[in-house]
């Protein structure tokens, strides 16, 4: 809109001469009386941005000139009238007509007409009673001053006041803004509803418009309950206004210069919004209600389940649209549409969000009752996960399965309110006034362009089946049930409006039925707008990543060179720059490691695989909640200024031309970073993509992401994604919530080669590990079991040999093994708690045993095994040793693979456990029982 309109003003010479006081009179115009200009005028001036305030601004600098003029003009009227002192009656009910006015703005919504229903019971708000200001109806023929208010007049009959501010904020739509605490955007509400009382004259051809969307709503509905009578699809009946909400945003959001949207929703109305405006082919859809397989690996999802991606033509030009898969778990997609945005804004260099937006579809129920939704909000205006805000729209439809009292529900009055903990404005709407709904949904997307921040519609709508078709829903909701059995649809109160008022006849509505059910009859595309030659341009690329195995070769080692080269500016500090005394050893150590003349430490080894990778053209992202300086002070990525707490990050100053290192402290979350982090790594191939946890077994908290999104994804969705996690584990005697990142969990969910779950336990394996994962044409999620006390041992190091040469390594022997012929012993084990096995041997001048690492525990390298097994010909006992528990672990996830690789040495050989007894919990709180069972269960590996 904003390009095509100001082409028709420069080029066809609309400004020039009289035509320039033409448009100042329009816009003046509109600041008095929006509904007074044509809509095109109307729509282009709601969307100028704002400046210092109410003004708006046009690119141009004369007309810039002439609007803010008129506009300083107008900004007069604000407190306009109001005396200094009161004393007269006139005087004290002229501050009551005010405060009244404010009521009415702060609480209006509590008597707007939004449920479709009418079964809603919300008192009376006494606020919004002229009494309760001490006005009569005797008062309501004077005059007064209206401060300011936006109704185009000074001075009003109090009549006329009460009559427009009901219209404004209690008809079909309720406004919840002013808990915002930014002036300027509570007066811009004030101005985009209260001069057109919160009802714009729209044209003829934007109302056929609303109803042709409200058709294809309702008609897809229709057919699928004809066709597939009584099968799941949680259709949209009752919501049908969702389409033409959808179809405005997406092209409002178009004629903004967006060029991607990417939407998230859970069930309902899902099938809807696939054909009716992401324009699958309604044939494909037949074909998944008929039980067609239609990808050839995997498991496939449900049809409610399913993403879906496209192009659609806008006012502003293409625009690619990708709706994200989502699993049951209604709200862990919020987060992952969130950080699948900030990926496409990051490959954009899109700084402000003006290029790629989000639309996240809820429920009532979920919205309300699911933290993450909570955790979400936080995230959207940090510098690490904001994305320049994101629409909220909530499908209401009153009730959630079968809890729909709100005493049950919730503890808060709308279902919304969560939002107002980060002010975002809530428009509350009744989903049967599709005009209503369209008004709304203009401010909204209006809104997120102009204030760059969250904004949520409340479609108060309802549900004319049950949970789902196969569910009776008046067994547990009788009087809403009774109200909706009466209930005419939205499309048939719509069209009988528009029929009535002669905008449409009745047959162009039965037509616009009809055609629109012979579209689904041939199986034809019901999309006007979908682009049937896609700009590829749009989307990202992965086919690079397809068809490899997870065997796959590439080559993780650096040059010396290089490796020196790097750690010089990977140390580098800036002049005058005061750096903490015990941070400052570390960067002095690094140097001495850099230079060969100090053994490489876990900080140095990761720190150079990302300094390696950033060189080599990869984007890297870490957050966690301590990645700056990690949680055991090993990484120090970000240095802080003893003077003035100024930050230095070398990774992210290595060259000018140097691809994104970002590092962000995250907010304490594990669920919605961890999705978000998902949603990143699903949009960005090319970049090393990593959360790390406080803690290892802290990533519980995100355990719907992890098992939803990052084990199944691919196997459900085709969804590739190369996140990896980072997750301290080890046994230090620190009680059962800091030892454990739950490692049975992890291998009980791997299976098809779905993940990676790996256990370094030197900085050079680190290193290659981080630079595989990325290297390699591959992408599996990376579950890397990290250490904690391993960071500073001294037996835990590397050479600058160890990064110049080699690459990852599977199984890991000892640096010194034992003759092979002497060897009668051999422990297998994985982690920490070699280096407890390596002292014991040590000590013991155990030369028969022989220690064996398996650095990477799925998918199994058996085929490495064998090869290292290969020599020890003399073994009579083997043992697995752990530190976990029984139950816990690798044991019983993984020792089938190693008796398999035993068997193929010697079929004789027996796998014996050493390790803790099963336990409820994952660890001893009690130092001393730790000491103890640490010290049993490395005996064990000895003598059992």
């Amino acid at each position: 809109m904003h390009e095509s309109i100001m082409e028709q003003l420069w080029q066809t010479s609309h400004l020039q001469g009289g035509n320039l006081a033409y448009v100042e009179q329009l816009f003046e115009t509109y600041l008095t009386d929006p509904n007074a200009i044509p809509e095109e005028w109307r729509s282009y001036f709601d969307k100028l941005p704002g400046v210092e305030g109410n003004t708006r601004d046009i690119a141009h600098s004369t007309i810039r000139a002439q609007f803010e003029h008129i506009s300083r003009n107008q900004r007069s009227y604000s407190g306009a009238g109001v005396p200094a002192s009161v004393t007269t009656d006139a005087d004290r009910k002229q501050i009551r007509v005010l405060q009244m006015i404010n009521a009415f703005r702060f609480r209006g919504h509590q008597e707007a007409r939004l449920d479709p229903l009418g079964v809603w019971q919300r008192p009376p708000v006494e606020d919004l009673d002229p009494a309760f200001h001490e006005l009569s109806d005797a008062d309501r023929d004077l005059e007064f001053q209206t401060g300011s208010l936006n109704f185009g007049s000074e001075r009003m009959k109090l009549g006329d006041i009460i009559d427009n501010l009901r219209k404004t904020y209690c008809s079909s739509i309720g406004a919840e803004y002013m808990h915002v605490v930014d002036t300027r955007i509570k007066r811009w509400f004030q101005q985009r509803m209260e001069p057109v009382r919160s009802k714009p004259a729209y044209e003829a051809k934007t109302r056929k418009h609303l109803l042709e969307r409200l058709t294809a709503a309702e008609g897809l509905e229709k057919y699928l309950g004809s066709r597939y009578p009584g099968v799941k699809r949680f259709g949209l009946e009752g919501g049908e206004s969702l389409i033409p909400c959808l179809d405005e945003l997406i092209q409002r959001a178009g004629s903004c210069g967006a060029k991607e949207i990417v939407l998230g929703m859970a069930h309902r109305g899902r099938l809807n919004v696939l054909v009716n405006t992401l324009g699958k082919n309604p044939k494909d859809l037949f074909d998944e209600f008929e039980g067609k397989k239609l990808q050839d690996s995997g498991s496939g999802d449900v049809k409610y389940h399913q993403g879906f991606s496209s192009n659609v033509m806008t006012e502003g030009g293409e625009v690619h649209l990708a709706l994200a898969f989502n699993p049951s778990h209604l709200e862990i997609v919020s987060p992952v549409v969130v950080g699948s945005v900030r990926a496409r804004q990051t490959r954009r260099s899109d700084n402000d969000g003006s290029s790629v937006v989000p639309i996240i579809m809820h429920g009532d129920a979920a919205f309300a009752g699911q933290g993450v939704v909570m955790e979400t909000f936080q995230m959207s205006q940090t510098r690490g996960f904001g994305v320049g805000g994101t629409i909220h729209l909530v499908i209401n439809n009153q009730v959630g399965f079968t809890t729909s009292r709100q005493e049950d529900a919730r503890s808060t009055e709308y279902c919304t309110d969560v939002a107002k903990m980060v002010q975002a404005p809530i428009l509350h709407v009744n989903a049967d006034d599709p005009e209503a709904v369209l008004f709304v949904t203009q401010m909204a997307m209006d809104y997120r362009n102009e204030f760059k921040r969250d904004v949520v519609i409340d479609l108060v709508c309802y549900r004319r089946r049950g949970h789902n078709e196969a569910d009776e829903p008046s067994a547990t909701q009788p009087v809403m049930y009774e109200q909706v059995r009466k209930l005419k649809s939205t499309r048939h109160l719509y069209a009988s409006q528009l029929v009535k008022e002669g905008v449409i006849t009745d047959e162009e509505s039965k037509q616009m039925e009809t055609e629109y059910r012979d579209a689904l009859d041939k199986g034809d595309h019901v999309v006007k707008s979908l682009v049937k030659q896609p700009n590829k341009d749009l989307y990202v690329d992965w086919s690079p990543y397809l068809g490899h195995e997870w065997t796959a070769k590439c080559k993780t080692s650096v040059s010396l060179k290089n490796v020196q080269r790097l750690g010089k500016k990977m140390t580098y500090v800036p002049e005058g720059f005061q750096v903490q005394r015990q941070v400052s050893k570390i960067v002095e150590d690094r140097n001495k490691m850099t230079a060969g003349a100090l053994s490489l430490n876990w900080g140095y080894g990761e720190m150079m695989a990302y300094a390696s990778l950033l060189d080599e053209g990869h984007p890297i992202r870490l957050t966690g909640q301590d990645v700056g300086r990690g949680t055991f002070s090993h990484r120090h990525a970000v240095l802080h200024n003893q003077k003035n707490g100024d930050t230095w990050t070398s990774l992210a100053n290595l060259s000018e031309d140097q691809p994104l290192f970002e590092i962000y402290d995250s907010l304490l979350s594990e669920e919605a970073v961890m999705a978000f982090e998902y949603g990143y790594a699903t949009t960005a191939p090319k970049s090393l993509i990593v959360w790390e946890a406080q803690f290892g077994d802290f990533a519980n908290g995100a355990q719907v992401v992890i098992d939803q999104f990052l084990t199944s994804g691919e196997h459900k969705w085709g969804r590739l994604c190369g996140l990896t996690l980072l997750l301290p584990h080890g046994y230090e005697g620190q009680g059962p919530e800091h030892s454990s990142a739950r490692l049975e969990r992890f291998l009980q969910m791997c299976a098809e080669h779905n993940i990676q779950v790996c256990v370094p336990t030197t900085p050079s394996q680190v290193f290659h590990m981080l630079r595989r994962q990325v290297k390699r044409p591959l992408r599996k999620p990376l579950v890397a079991i990290t250490p904690k006390s391993l960071l500073r041992h001294k037996e835990a190091t590397s050479d600058l040999d160890d990064l110049t040469s080699g690459t990852f390594q599977t199984i890991l022997p000892e640096k010194e093994p034992s003759d092979p012929k002497k060897v009668t012993r051999l422990i297998l084990c994985s982690g920490k708690v070699y280096y407890d096995l390596l002292e014991k041997k040590k000590a013991d001048s155990r030369d028969d045993v022989v220690i064996v690492r398996i650095e990477q525990l799925y998918p199994f390298p058996g085929d490495d095994l064998d090869e290292l097994l290969a020599p020890y010909t003399k073994l009579k006992h083997t043992v697995w040793c752990q530190e976990e528990p029984m139950n816990q672990g690798a044991w019983y996830s993984s020792q089938h693979h190693m008796r398999a690789a035993l068997h193929r040495l010697n079929p004789k050989l027996y796998l014996a456990y050493a390790g803790r007894d099963p336990s409820a919990a994952p660890a001893a709180g009690y130092m001393s029982t730790h000491v103890e069972q640490q010290k049993k269960l490395v005996n064990d590996a000895f003598e059992i």
